[in-house]
């Protein structure tokens, strides 16, 4: 369920900044499902396969840095996620949007850095 609930949020914030894998995607299976840096990536280049990763995706594979089923949950919820993320996006007036993804940038920032 973690897995879904990732690929949601990467979706989600895709949708509305443009953004997933290395700022959402990556961190949040470091910090939430305990991955090593290598299969995190290679696991987020796996759920973001067509067409962005699929050669980053391939190689992290062939040395064992992928994880295929919570790629899938992910792939799902960033499906769902982005099409909300879109939506919601999309309705927000720009200096509000700016200033939310400003505003995650810096939590998210502070956290890594704390937890690091």
């Amino acid at each position: 369920m973690e897995f879904l609930a990732i690929g949601v949020a990467g979706g989600l914030l895709a949708g509305m900044f443009g953004i997933g894998g290395g700022v959402v995607i990556v961190p949040a299976l470091i910090l939430i499902a305990r991955m090593s840096p290598q299969t995190a990536t290679g696991t987020s280049l796996a759920s973001l396969l067509l067409p962005v990763g699929v050669f980053g995706a391939w190689h992290y594979y062939r040395h064992g840095f992928v994880e295929i089923g919570p790629a899938m949950l992910i792939a799902a919820g960033l499906a769902a996620g982005a099409l909300a993320g879109a939506y919601v996006g999309t309705r927000l007036p720009a200096r509000e949007l700016q200033r939310a993804f400003a505003v995650f940038l810096g939590v998210l920032a502070v956290y890594v850095w704390w937890k690091a």
